[in-house]
């Protein structure tokens, strides 16, 4: 493996209890309903937030429309992130990128975020001290949300690494889908202990981790 992918959140940084209760909160305020937790697994985690708004709407949407839901909601997001004194990067993660740098493996971001949510992350965690910021792969509204494949063939493209020559590091089912319709060489889930199980049956799943601790077997097992 010569390139590694992240994705951001709950990766990076693990931020579920936040993307959630920032989509409950919206939900209820504009749409008047509450998204259960089915919806979470299987529509919210990983995919775009302009896919999310329009799947709550039930109805058409102009791109204005969708655009000024999409901004109230991450405004309500980026709130609950600056409100709470823990927000932080995942444990261990720094060694890790400390651990690239210095190897000088290429790497990058694929987040289905929008550019609102990552510059705020690239000033709170320093993030260009370890990443290329013109390299990340945002939602630009220009690219089909995972599970599609596009936001992590053009990461691979960016960082000038052969998809099958990569490792994507991933915490939702879409995203994991996604890397593997990519032909990333190897997919690993960032997972809660209580959720492996779940994780470690994917065939499309080279490893489980609950953090990134051994992360030099994974860069160098092969």
């Amino acid at each position: 493996m010569t390139g590694v992918i992240f994705d951001f959140n709950g990766t990076l940084f693990d931020d579920s209890d936040k993307v959630e209760k920032s989509w409950q909160l919206f939900s209820t305020q504009v749409f008047h309903r509450i998204i259960t937790q089915a919806e979470f697994k299987e529509i919210i985690h990983g995919r775009t937030t302009d896919s999310i708004v329009q799947y709550l709407s039930q109805s058409a949407l102009s791109k204005e429309q969708i655009a000024e839901l999409a901004d109230k909601k991450e405004a309500i997001y980026r709130e609950l992130c600056e409100s709470d004194r823990s927000t932080c990067l995942a444990a261990d993660v720094k060694l890790l990128l400390d651990e690239l740098k210095e190897r000088q493996i290429p790497r990058t971001i694929a987040t289905a975020s929008p550019k609102v949510n990552v510059d705020y992350f690239i000033k709170k965690f320093n993030l260009e001290k370890w990443f290329d910021i013109d390299k990340i792969i945002y939602n630009d509204g220009t690219i089909p949300g995972k599970p599609a494949p596009d936001f992590y063939i053009r990461a691979a493209k960016v960082i000038e690494i052969e998809p099958h020559k990569c490792i994507v590091f991933e915490d939702a089912a879409s995203g994991i889908q996604s890397a593997y319709n990519a032909g990333i060489g190897k997919i690993i889930v960032v997972a809660p202990q209580n959720q492996r199980h779940t994780f470690e049956k994917l065939p499309e799943v080279f490893d489980v981790i609950t953090d990134f601790k051994q992360f030099d077997r994974l860069l160098l097992e092969n």
